[in-house]
């Protein structure tokens, strides 16, 4: 037997020509009565002995997790790592990894529980990931259950799911950048759960921090006194061991009781091609074994254990779970639909109090994905679908359009969103896709009672500009908005200010945060933020505003219809829905963007847009012109005035006649995402 480091490999030779390969997916020693003998390195030879192998395999696993049962309640801390962008919380996790003996500290890689390849490749924590971790403190073994959270708005709901589970957090935040619009967002969602927070100053080893100013910017924000900020460098690990130690010290354990029925909370799941949907589970109350038949609370289904584990990072098989643990199963559940987020699991015949429900994350954002090449539809199809039951906040729905084809109408919940989904098609299961122009959800009060039964409701919603509802049966649209919050250096006040006039915002309020920051709050449309709003802020800023939205309700608007015309025929597959205030410049851009594309035929084009029965916007596109003169050679000036009027009749002719033909491409390139 040759046992290798990370993970466990054992290899029997149970004769010379024959072999057999058994592997674990930890990373910890081997038992006491092991640890004379360095079993990573040490060649040994067993022939004929799979029992004892085992054995050692069982042991190994349960020198660092001792059976479940054995520790205690008190020894049990769960929390979560909480920031903005792109402030360090996917290297602090990686220091923790290494400083509990979970990963090697020269393993070569790093962000090591984001495990997507966007994720890499951005540099952006896009799923919440855990990990159970045994840390010793003053020679008391502690299991510390640690979830790393996304830091964009986009993924928020991520991080409400997590903290659920949690009964404290880390407040991470960039010593150099300072407090950020999505670290204030995150300290109110943790403050209304009552968790503990444990605020921490990282990057600190950087030649610009100003941990001082910082500390200052946390007291007037959120009342955090000076003695109770950590400052740490989590690249370098300075000061990562005190994190540790006040996560002990400060976050309480979890309140549960292991003598009670089995209850526990699903709070997140993933799809797994062999083993269907796995659950991540917080065991509230008792104990769940292998074997055992559980029950769903909102679905009523019966299930049978068929495994269970914790994340350690890696997927670390045990034969219970219990009360204070987060840990994963998986009982042949076929769909991510049946593993419904905010679940309450509890075995057969022991039904138990239902535990808080999550609110249901609404999409915010919707846009159109159809397949480049129709042939590909059914390919598309099943990556579409195998990635929704990995993301259960992408809604979908199928759509069909005259000029991309059959598609589908899917729902997110921001741009970044979007834009990860799109690049994990192409990545995961190599889909390209035509992304048209996002839009949002609006709603319109219809009037009459033939209407009213038609559309089975006085308040309809749509967000295809195809479904946008005659303004003569409706008596008022709404359009939603968010409450914006912008953190930025003072002095580019007047920029932002002015780009949230120009985005039809609404300021709330204004605080200093210091004498050099300010925060500032404005009520904005949403369609008017999702698609460049932030990269536009982002340049009048110089790169240091920083934005974070949340939900602010449908508010009435004048929306109308856009309506693109080609030759007076309306062209429904480029129509869009606007402010009344917005139609003519909008009008324009498409109308720009058209006469660049189309091809000059043999008849003038006019590309027009129009509200109603009004053209706000035109363009026109001049034909190819044969000279019919140019046989001439002399004669009378009446002669060539007879051609050009035979040519321009048979122009009008062929105006009236002809079919204008725009190639498909020409529909991607306007109504794909800029």
């Amino acid at each position: 037997m040759r046992v290798c480091p990370s993970p466990l490999r054992i290899i029997v030779n149970s004769s010379l020509n024959c072999s057999k390969e058994f592997s674990t997916k930890t990373c910890h020693s081997f038992p006491s009565r092991c640890e004379g003998r360095n079993w990573a390195n040490t060649p040994v030879l067993l022939r004929g002995r799979p029992s004892l192998i085992k054995i050692l395999i069982k042991r190994r696993l349960s020198d660092k997790f001792p059976p479940t049962f054995e520790i205690p309640v008190e020894n049990i801390r769960n929390f979560s790592i909480i920031a903005h962008v792109d402030h360090g919380k996917s290297t602090l996790a990686d220091r923790l990894l290494e400083m509990a003996g979970a990963i090697d500290k020269n393993c070569g890689r790093s962000q090591v529980l984001d495990k997507l390849q966007v994720e890499r490749e951005r540099g952006i924590t896009v799923k919440a990931q855990s990990a159970s971790l045994i840390y010793n403190v003053d020679g008391t073994d502690y299991m510390l259950n640690l979830i790393d959270t996304p830091g964009h708005v986009d993924f928020s709901n991520e991080v409400s799911r997590s903290l659920s589970a949690c009964q404290g957090v880390i407040l991470l935040v960039d010593a150099n950048q300072g407090v950020q619009a999505q670290t204030v967002a995150n300290f109110y969602m943790a403050f209304t759960k009552e968790l503990v927070i444990i605020p921490v100053l990282n990057k600190i080893d950087l030649k610009n921090a100003n941990p001082e100013a910082i500390t200052d910017q946390l007291k007037n924000i959120f009342g955090i006194e000076e003695n109770e900020v950590l400052k740490i460098s989590a690249k370098l690990g300075t000061g990562v061991d005190a994190v540790l130690r006040a996560i002990v010290e400060r976050i309480p354990p979890p309140p549960v009781n292991r003598d009670k029925p089995f209850r526990a909370l699903l709070f997140d799941s993933w799809y797994d091609r062999y083993r269907g949907a796995v659950s991540l589970l917080y065991v509230v109350d008792g104990k769940v074994q292998m074997g055992d038949m559980i029950s769903s609370a909102l679905s009523g289904k019966l299930y049978e254990v068929k495994g269970l584990g914790i994340l350690t990072p890696q997927e670390t098989p045990v034969e219970c779970l219990v009360a204070g643990q987060v840990g994963f199963m998986f009982c042949n559940m076929r769909s991510s639909q049946e593993a419904h987020i905010g679940d309450t699991i509890f075995h057969e015949g022991n039904p138990v109090a239902i535990l808080p429900e999550f609110k249901a994350s609404q999409p915010m954002v919707f846009a159109g994905v159809y397949p480049v090449d129709q042939s590909h539809h059914v390919e598309l199809r099943n990556a579409i679908e195998r990635l929704v039951l990995n993301d259960s906040a992408v809604t979908s729905s199928v759509e069909s359009s005259p000029a991309l084809g059959l598609g589908w109408r899917l729902g997110f919940l921001g741009i970044l969103h979007l834009e990860v989904f799109s690049q994990r098609l192409l990545q995961e299961f190599n889909a390209e896709v035509v992304v048209t122009a996002p839009s949002v959800t609006y709603k319109a009060t219809v009037i009459g009672e033939k209407n009213i039964k038609k559309y089975r409701s006085s308040e309809i919603s749509f967000s295809n500009p195809s479904q946008f509802p005659d303004p003569q049966i409706v008596s008022e649209y709404f359009e939603p908005f968010v409450l914006g919050t912008i953190i930025s250096p003072d002095k580019y006040l007047g920029p932002i200010m002015q780009l949230c006039m120009d985005r039809r915002g609404i300021q709330k309020s204004m605080q200093n945060i210091d004498n050099h920051t300010v925060m500032m709050q404005f009520i904005l449309p949403l369609n008017e933020i999702v698609i460049d709003f932030h990269d536009t802020l982002k340049s009048v800023s110089s790169g240091y505003a920083s934005f974070d939205y949340e939900e602010y309700g449908y508010f009435e608007s004048k929306l109308v219809k856009l309506v693109i015309l080609l030759n007076g025929i309306p062209v429904d597959e480029l129509s869009a829905v606007v402010h009344s205030s917005k139609a003519s410049i909008v009008g324009h851009k498409i109308c720009a963007k058209l006469k660049e594309l189309i091809p000059r035929q043999m008849v003038l084009i006019a590309i027009q847009a129009a509200v109603g029965g009004k053209i706000v916007a035109r363009e026109t596109l001049k034909p190819y012109r044969k000279d019919v003169t140019a046989k001439l050679y002399g004669g009378d000036v009446t002669r060539r005035k007879k051609l050009l009027k035979q040519q321009a009749e048979g122009k009008k002719k062929m105006r009236m006649l002809a079919n204008i033909n725009v190639p498909k491409d020409i529909f991607i390139d306007v109504l794909k995402r800029n």
